[in-house]
């Protein structure tokens, strides 16, 4: 896959999405991919992978070899005793069809074939293959040929061929050659599908196939190749995009920033359900007839580790079909009942082994998709039955507590939230113990989205690293190195370790908790405030220290505790600023401190200009802080910088409501969910003022300005507070025009006070111009005079 990169500056989440995604283990499915080691599903043991709860076993639960072939079958058909012995005998190649293709490919490779020709050569060579499908697909030199025959091939042939492999389509996504001869016939139809007068052939072939997967689902759902086969001939019917992360397997930096918070959406239900399933019937067909073939094999499917993938893309696929999720999820669960009622998805004989299926490396990671789907109903049961009183134990292990942190995140009220707290919320410190910091890291995510036990959860974490024989002090540093920490047995002489990265898991928690109010927080406040100068230089360093600064200086408490942490990189913003991640740790620095501070960083990078300047983010940093500026014109810069501060304190008293003054700094790890249209309107507001001052510097600067005086300052600072007053109350003047332009618009295209409403504006006008050339500094200062 390739990764896509961001058009400027990265953003905050940006950054903290790269940075998990880079250090969390696991990922999607990379077995399928031909050449490259297979990577099981299982939660393996790392030397960094404490606070990611990981799975301390190397036990494969799946019983699959090293090539991704179940041991216990050695047909591509799974073998019953009612079903009669049907083998496939994968044929050699005819030497003259091999030299044929390789000639196709050689024409193809030289670039001396035109599209029509092209397109001729593709149905004179897939022809060619009828009868012989099995084995040129599975063909490792031939594949890749036809491969690029089934790209470049009308709707008709490709039908044609798939309807003539349907027999053998199971043999053929099993191979590792051939499924991807599979997958680009899949991706082939998908392109087709944007014409409404191939649907009716692509269906019918579609059918065709799906009926002999039907037949027997069992061997292919098993397999890694026909497993990633499988999950995109799902995505094909319900017309979901086959290769989105969406319907497969998530990556694990998504679903933690799902979990914590950092996604815009709280779960992917909102997300899943956007597409329109093209065929819908035969989708349905195709479900319910797996489940249905596969009935007597369920325990299979819910250990086994590749039918576990496919059955996770059939629910994402599902989101916002309910009968049919509950129907399957039921099923799932081990319900034998067809008729599924609300109050009783789950028959309490099943609750027990569904518990000890919850602890299996596959069926937990089923369990997370089923709690993230799963209707309120559902949930609600669920919740109640199987989850209740088990809390605790399921999260002491290395695998169920996965699905605790995803029932935790999909907590729906308060009620279950208040619940949740009762078996888990005095336990922090056994968790953190045990090495389950994110079943923590939920717990406060959700209590942030749900708005309850927020003060406690905040008293929780502080009490589980520090206690009484523990100073306070350590509370920040102990949350940064988790493991170093809590496998510390005198805690009390613990120190902060040198030569040792600051987890990922352990930066989230704090960030997760900066976010607090600033009441709540107090402990972590004293603590951060506490710290050495060289123990913050040394985190700001290193790349989840820097965001857990960034998220302290983001928060809600006083700028006079935010400066005693800043003043403790006095010294180091220079070479801050030239570190890869510390660019955006000084930015934040020098927001949220004073003139005098402010006028220390730009001194300090100035300093280092050359060197920043060929960093990646340093042209950003140079033209953001004005350290051109600064060098050329520091009284000037001075006074700019001192008008924007009086401007934004004046326009957050004027305008800023109580959530938009408690999130006027944009907050680096900020709910965007809640706060997406009000922070975007701040910036804007910003910029405006930005530019409003960079064009009345430049005025000054044109007329000759001096070196002035503490007073002539303080005189000037007073102008550009009046000024930009001036600025605010036409912005007021502005925003009822707009009121009246619109309730015009609605009154009709005739009235003339629409027209009267409206000019003002839409038109900068020359009575404008003339009050601004009004307020000249001679007349404002005359004004000011005390």
């Amino acid at each position: 896959m390739v990764a896509v990169g961001l058009k400027g500056l990265p953003s905050s989440r940006q950054r903290l999405c790269d940075l998990v995604e880079d250090s969390l283990m696991g990922g999607d499915d990379k077995s399928y991919k031909p050449g490259r080691k297979k990577k099981g599903l299982n939660r393996k043991a790392k030397k960094e992978s404490f606070g990611f709860d990981a799975d301390n076993s190397n036990k494969n639960s799946s019983g699959h070899g090293a090539d991704g072939s179940a041991s216990a079958r050695k047909s591509w058909k799974h073998q019953n005793a009612s079903d009669p012995k049907t083998s496939v005998v994968r044929k050699q190649v005819d030497p003259d069809l091999a030299k044929y293709f390789a000639e196709i490919s050689n024409l193809f490779e030289s670039n001396e074939v035109d599209l029509e020709e092209r397109s001729v050569l593709c149905r004179n060579a897939l022809e060619e293959t009828r009868g012989k499908e099995l084995e040129l697909a599975t063909d490792y030199i031939i594949s890749h040929t036809l491969q690029t025959l089934l790209e470049g091939c009308d709707v008709d042939h490709l039908c044609s061929f798939l309807r003539g492999c349907a027999k053998v389509f199971p043999a053929i996504a099993m191979d590792r050659s051939g499924s991807h001869v599979a997958e680009t016939a899949l991706k082939s139809l998908a392109m087709h599908l944007q014409d409404e007068h191939a649907h009716s052939i692509i269906e019918e072939t579609l059918k065709s196939i799906c009926k002999v997967i039907v037949a027997n689902p069992v061997d292919v759902m098993c397999n890694c190749y026909g497993s990633h086969v499988l999950r995109s001939l799902l995505c094909l019917c319900r017309g979901a995009p086959l290769d989105s992360s969406d319907f497969h397997r998530a990556k694990p930096s998504q679903i933690l920033a799902e979990r914590l918070n950092l996604d815009a959406s709280q779960s992917n239900r909102n997300n899943l359900s956007y597409h329109h399933p093209v065929f819908s019937e035969l989708s349905k067909f195709l479900i319910s007839g797996i489940l249905a073939s596969s009935r007597k094999d369920l325990r299979t499917l819910q250990t086994d580790q590749y039918s576990s993938l496919v059955l996770q893309t059939a629910l994402r696929l599902l989101v916002g079909n309910d009968p049919e999720l509950l129907q399957i999820i039921s099923i799932l669960l081990g319900s034998n009942k067809d008729n599924v009622v609300e109050g009783n998805f789950i028959p309490m004989t099943v609750v027990h082994d569904v518990l000890n299926l919850m602890k299996e490396t596959a069926y937990s990671h089923l369990m997370e998709v089923i709690l993230e789907v799963a209707p309120q109903s559902l949930y609600d049961e669920m919740f109640t039955k199987v989850f209740r009183n088990s809390l605790f134990d399921l999260s002491s292990h290395h695998c169920a507590n996965f699905v605790v942190q995803a029932l935790v995140s999909h907590a729906r009220d308060q009620d279950q939230m208040a619940l949740i707290w009762e078996e888990l919320g005095g336990k922090f410190r056994e968790l953190l113990e045990m090495g389950r910091s994110g079943v923590v890291a939920a717990l406060i995510a959700a209590s942030q989205r749900l708005h309850t036990h927020e003060r406690k959860c905040c008293e929780a974490l502080a009490a589980a690293v520090s206690s009484t024989n523990v100073s306070p002090r350590c509370i920040v540093p102990g949350i940064l190195f988790l493991e170093s920490y809590f496998s510390c047995e005198d805690k009390s002489n613990w120190n902060w370790p040198k030569g040792i990265k600051i987890q990922i898991i352990g930066s989230l928690i704090l960030q997760a908790v900066f976010r607090f109010p600033s009441e709540f927080i107090q402990p972590y406040v004293t603590s951060i405030t506490s710290m050495e100068a060289d123990h913050v230089l040394e985190a700001a360093k290193d790349a989840a220290g820097a965001r857990v600064i960034e998220a302290y200086l983001s928060s809600k408490v006083s700028a006079k505790q935010k400066h005693r942490v800043v003043l403790k990189l006095k010294g180091h913003f220079g070479e801050l600023s030239v570190h890869p991640s510390g660019s955006f740790t000084v930015e934040r620095c020098f927001t949220a401190s004073s003139l005098s501070l402010r006028e220390t960083i730009a001194s300090e990078l100035s300093a280092v200009r050359n060197e920043l300047s060929k960093t990646k983010q340093g042209p950003h940093l140079i033209r953001k802080l004005d350290i051109d500026g600064f060098t050329a014109r520091p009284d000037q810069w001075r006074l700019k910088q001192s008008a924007k501060q009086l401007t934004y304190k004046e326009f957050y008293s004027t305008f800023g409501s109580n959530d938009t003054k408690s999130s006027r700094k944009d907050s680096f790890l900020a709910d965007s969910s809640k706060q997406t249209s009000n922070s975007q309107g701040i910036k804007n507001m910003r910029k405006e003022i930005d530019n409003c001052l960079d064009s009345t510097a430049l005025l000054s600067g044109k007329s000759g300005l001096k070196r002035r005086s503490e007073k002539e300052e303080h005189r000037s600072e007073k102008y550009a507070k009046h000024v930009m007053a001036d600025d605010i109350s036409k912005g007021k003047n502005k925003k009822k025009n707009k009121k009246n332009q619109v309730a015009s618009e609605y009154a009709g295209p005739s009235s003339k006070g629409a027209e009267i409403a409206a000019k003002p504006f839409l038109s900068t006008d020359k009575t404008v111009k003339k009050r601004n050339r009004s307020n000249r500094p001679s007349k404002a200062s005359k004004k000011l005079k005390p």
